[in-house]
């Protein structure tokens, strides 16, 4: 490990990060046309990189145009034939499918990525055909900028970035999961408030009450749980949020995209909760929220930290910008890119400061991990708010239609996360279905107990963002209800699985891990609190394979022992333990079922 990865998460942060891998010259420069060619105030762009002077006839360009993927290259089309509009049609489609309910047109645009641009003429009725192949598919579009290309021709030539949105037949809505991180007294509570209420905050935390779960939070302004509030985009691109709906039962009905923030901690006191909200819930995205007064503080690495650790893309917010001079933003923006531009991190800093920066920056985060966006914004006086809802509005899925079809094949396995009494209702069971499809009245086995047995249920009722639902999907997060099952018998960190699965139960496991930071010697009988997913346990340190110990920054393949229960694990399954200021990260390798350590005992 790279002793210069100290500085990013060294001992006082009681934090440090494996290097990413640093493939981002590629995605540099596909950063760099993007921003050259759509220019900021329709300034030329052979004016904007003086640095590298460019002959004026060599045209801008995109990335050449990928068969799979969301993104459609169009040069123009204009009066297509019914067979050339057919066509066109199905391939909106694919396109659609591939970005499961999102796709992305670049009109005037040839399929190698030149930017030939169109005439005014040609661009509306380009526009229009495009506006009917969506009516024949049931899609609506937005168009997100327009742009002129520096090309040399007499007239203006322009090219059109058009959003398509259709909500898939087998779905309510799109949606995508943001945990939201960041040092205590950020602001995290208050932006999610004003972004999912609709109102300004008054400077004093107005916005952050209905958030909160518990009377200390009130009392303290400090989050201590883990809460989760939406925000919905319509088909129109525009925001449905409290303001317009009283329920989230209304928002859901009107909105086609979803964004499901997970409002985590920020207190150190408070770690294990937020460790537990980033493995557990499985977030497509991370949201770091870092104050401009105070800079990068606390919690604020070690939250980078543990993003990166889990391989969560991540984009930055800096709040509070009505509280100091224009200077001091600047200054927590530069501390920022400096950490982020580290051999630890490896990201490309992308400061977002107008609209069409915002469309680029979601475009570009989707497709290369390496980006990182920096908005800078205030919850009081709703400065460059609307940017980062155009990112959210723009933001595509990670996981492709595929994936999320082969998922969908595998037998049922929900993650239990949360547990509740509800009255007239029963038990209570909130968590992520990891694989396969749920139904209403499906017989479902849970488990593990402590003597390693799975008991059999019944799922009476589903329900999504607080709206019932009939089936349940590989990837969505819900809460089912399972009648009078005997709520004592479940915790945190079981799965509900289909019986025919036969779980593979494990006392023992091995697991190949990096020692983050440890203040002495890793050796046998360290106990640790590991992290795998949902299940979190204490585990005591059995065997270290081919070493005696482990200091910082070594690697090593660790047999480790839970001390309380077996659990259900995955080969593969990433791995995060920590115990006081020892951190480690890794991934599962083996497991030995119980039946085997039954039989060695």
């Amino acid at each position: 490990m790279d002793s210069r990865v100290s500085e990013l998460f060294g001992a006082g942060s009681a934090f440090k990060a494996a290097p990413q891998a640093a493939g981002s010259a590629s995605n540099n420069a596909a950063v760099a046309a993007t921003k050259k060619t759509f220019t900021k105030n329709g300034k030329k762009a052979k004016n904007r990189s003086a640095r590298h002077p460019k002959p004026s006839n060599n045209p801008p360009y995109l990335p050449p145009e990928v068969e799979e993927g969301n993104i459609e290259y169009k040069l123009k089309l204009v009066n297509p034939t019914q067979y050339r509009f057919e066509h066109l049609a199905t391939q909106m489609k694919w396109r659609l499918q591939e970005g499961r309910g999102e796709a992305v047109y670049q009109i005037g645009v040839e399929d190698n990525g030149l930017l030939v641009g169109l005439s005014e003429a040609d661009m509306r009725a380009s526009l229009r055909t495009l506006r009917r192949m969506a009516e024949k598919v049931g899609a609506d579009i937005t168009v997100l900028r327009e742009r002129e290309v520096d090309y040399e021709s007499e007239e203006p030539r322009k090219i059109a970035e058009v959003l398509i949105r259709k909500v898939p037949d087998d779905q309510q809505f799109l949606d995508l999961r943001v945990a939201v991180l960041g040092n205590v007294d950020s602001g995290k509570s208050t932006l999610l408030g004003v972004l999912t209420q609709g109102e300004l905050d008054n400077g004093r935390g107005r916005a952050r009450l209905n958030l909160f779960r518990h009377l200390h939070e009130i009392q303290t302004g400090r989050t201590s749980s883990i809460s989760f509030e939406i925000l919905g985009f319509d088909s129109k691109g525009e925001v449905v949020n409290y303001s317009d709906s009283r329920t989230a039962e209304e928002i859901c009905e009107s909105a086609s995209k979803m964004i499901t923030f997970i409002d985590l901690a920020g207190h150190h006191k408070y770690l294990k909760t937020t460790i537990f909200g980033l493995t557990s819930y499985c977030p497509d995205f991370a949201m770091l929220v870092v104050s401009a007064n105070t800079g990068i503080v606390g919690t604020t690495r070690e939250h980078l930290g543990l993003a990166m650790a889990l391989k969560v893309p991540i984009f930055i917010v800096v709040s509070k910008v009505d509280l100091c001079t224009k200077a001091t933003v600047e200054r927590t923006v530069r501390q920022l890119e400096r950490i982020l531009k580290q051999p630890g991190c490896n990201k490309v800093p992308l400061v977002v400061s107008s609209t069409d920066d915002a469309v680029t920056a979601a475009q570009q985060f989707a497709q290369s991990p390496s980006i990182t966006p920096i908005f800078t914004l205030s919850s009081v006086s709703g400065e460059n708010l609307d940017l980062l809802k155009v990112f959210f509005n723009i933001l595509p899925p990670l996981s492709n239609s595929k994936e999320q079809e082969e998922l969908m094949q595998q037998l049922t396995e929900f993650q239990v996360d949360e547990i509740y009494t509800v009255p007239d209702v029963g038990t209570v069971v909130g968590g992520t279905l990891y694989s396969g499809i749920c139904r209403e009245g499906e017989q479902l086995v849970v488990g593990p107990t402590d003597d390693g047995q799975f008991r059999e249920l019944t799922v009476c009722s589903i329900q999504r963002n607080r709206s019932a639902c009939r089936v349940l999907r590989a990837g969505q997060a819900a809460t089912l209800a399972l009648g009078d099952f005997d709520r004592s018998l479940l915790r945190k960190g079981m799965v509900m699985v289909s019986p025919e699965m036969n779980p593979t139960i494990c006392w023992l496991f091995d697991a190949e891990i990096v020692l983050l930071f440890h203040a002495k010697t890793f050796h046998k009988g360290f106990q640790v609190t590991v992290h795998v997913g949902n299940v979190r346990q204490t585990a005591t340190v059995e065997a270290l394979h081919g070493k005696d110990e482990l200091r910082t920054g070594e690697k090593a393949v660790v047999r480790f022992k839970f001390i309380k229960h077996p659990e259900y694990l995955k080969v593969g399954a990433k791995l995060l333990f920590r115990h006081g200021v020892t951190k480690g990260i890794g991934q599962v390798t083996k497991l030995q079922p119980l039946s085997q350590y039954q039989h060695h005992s």
